[in-house]
C-alpha cells in the first residue's frame, strides 16, 4: 500500500467485492513491479491517495462474476490489462482506451489500477469493466509471461515502436534499457530495422539489451556518445529516437540524435518539465509523439508470445513470494546494482 511519498506497507485489508455488475473478483496468481510504482512512491503522480493499493499488471484466476458478465466464468486464468475500458465511450470505440470515459472516477484515464482504484499487488482484486479489460490466458503462455503482457510489452510497442513508425531498414535508438526499453527493442525488431542502437548509462543493461535484439550498444556515459550513435547512421542521426526514461536530459539526448524528418517517441513517466527548443526544432520536421498505453495490441503480442516470436519471460530477473514485496520494490529500485529487469512476485 502506498502510505505517501516514500512510504508504502504490507498489510492486512478486506478481500475486494463485487459493486457493479460488470465486475469480476480474481485470485492473483503473478504480478509485478513497475518503473511507474517507483515514479508514485516518489510522489510524482499525486492522484494516487495514500492508502491505495498499488500495482496494475498481472495474471490470476476468476473466483466471482457479476451478474452483467457472460463471456468470463469463475475458474478462467485471465491476464489483468493495465488499462480499464468500458468499451462504448467515444474513445474505446476510437480504440483509445487509455483515455476511457467510462473508468470508475478516471475522468478520461484508463489507467485505474494502483492509480484511483486498488490494484494487483495483493491476493485479490477487482476489476472493472472485465470482459473489455481481461484477456483468456492461452494454455502455451505461462501467468510469468502473461504477467509482462500486462503493461511493458505494449507499452514499449504502443507508445515507442507504433508511435516512433518503426519500419524496414530503419535505425531507431533506445535511450533507457530498463524494462520498458527493452521492450521497445524486442518488438522493434518484428518490424526490420537495420540496427537497434541500446544507449544506457549501465554496461550491463547495454549487454542485456543485445539479447532482446539490440545490435548495437552505446554507453551515454562517454564524452561521445554522440558521436558513436551518429557513427552508426549515415552521419545525419537515426530515424526513431525512442527515450524510455523519463527525465529531461534523456529527451533532450534524443532531440540531438533524431536526423531531420524522423521520430522521436517518448516513452518514459515524467515527472518534471522538459524544455522544447522549438525554435531550432521546427525547421527539422521532426514527429515527437508520447502517450499512456492503450493496450489495443495486447492480443497480437499474446500470439507471438505463445508462438515465441517474443521471449517474455527473459524480462525476469527476480522472483519472489507476494508477501516478501517490501524486498522485492527494494531489490526493483537498486537496478543498477541488483541487475533487476522485471521482478515477478507469485501470490
Amino acid at each position: 500500500m502506498y502510505k505517501g511519498p516514500n512510504q508504502k506497507a504490507w498489510e492486512e485489508v478486506p478481500n475486494p467485492v463485487i459493486t457493479q455488475p460488470t465486475d469480476i473478483i480474481v485470485k492473483m496468481i503473478s504480478t509485478t513491479i513497475c518503473g511507474t510504482d517507483l515514479h508514485i512512491l516518489k510522489g510524482d503522480v499525486p492522484t494516487v491517495t495514500p492508502g491505495r493499493i498499488l500495482g496494475h499488471e498481472g495474471v490470476g484466476t476468476i473466483t466471482e462474476i457479476g451478474s452483467a458478465v457472460t463471456s468470463l466464468k469463475v475458474g478462467d486464468e485471465v491476464i489483468l490489462s493495465c488499462i480499464s475500458a468500458c468499451g462504448h465511450c467515444d474513445y474505446c470505440k476510437q480504440g483509445v482506451f487509455s483515455h476511457c470515459l467510462g473508468a470508475e472516477g478516471a475522468s478520461g484515464i484508463g489507467w485505474i489500477f494502483g492509480h484511483l482504484i486498488d490494484g494487483t499487488q495483493a491476493e485479490y482484486v477487482r476489476v472493472p469493466y472485465a470482459e473489455t479489460s481481461v484477456y483468456l490466458l492461452p494454455a502455451d503462455v505461462s501467468p510469468q509471461q502473461g504477467t509482462l503482457l500486462s503493461d511493458i510489452l505494449p507499452t514499449g510497442h504502443e507508445i515507442g515502436v507504433k508511435y516512433g513508425q518503426v519500419k524496414a531498414g530503419d535505425v531507431v535508438a533506445v535511450i533507457g534499457t530498463g524494462p520498458v526499453g527493452l521492450a521497445a527493442i524486442a518488438t522493434a525488431g518484428l518490424y526490420g530495422p537495420a540496427k537497434i542502437i541500446a544507449i544506457d548509462l549501465d554496461a550491463n543493461r547495454i549487454e542485456q539489451a543485445k539479447k532482446f535484439g539490440a545490435t548495437d550498444g552505446v554507453l551515454s556515459s562517454e564524452t561521445d556518445w554522440k558521436k558513436q550513435v551518429l557513427a552508426l547512421t549515415d552521419g545525419l542521426g537515426v530515424d526513431v529516437a525512442i527515450e524510455a526514461v523519463g527525465i529531461p536530459q534523456t529527451f533532450a539526448m534524443c532531440l540531438e540524435i533524431v536526423r531531420p524528418a524522423g521520430h522521436v517517441a517518448n516513452v518514459g513517466v515524467h515527472g518534471k518539465p522538459v524544455e522544447l527548443p522549438l525554435q531550432d526544432l521546427w525547421i527539422s520536421n521532426i514527429n515527437i509523439s508520447m502517450g499512456l498505453v492503450n493496450t489495443n495490441t495486447l492480443g497480437t503480442l499474446l500470439k507471438l508470445v505463445g508462438q515465441k516470436k517474443i521471449v517474455a519471460e527473459a524480462f525476469v530477473s527476480h522472483t519472489f513470494a507476494l508477501e516478501n514485496i517490501i524486498e522485492a520494490y527494494d531489490v526493483f529500485s537498486r537496478a543498477a546494482e541488483t541487475k533487476a529487469l522485471k521482478v515477478i512476485l507469485n501470490a
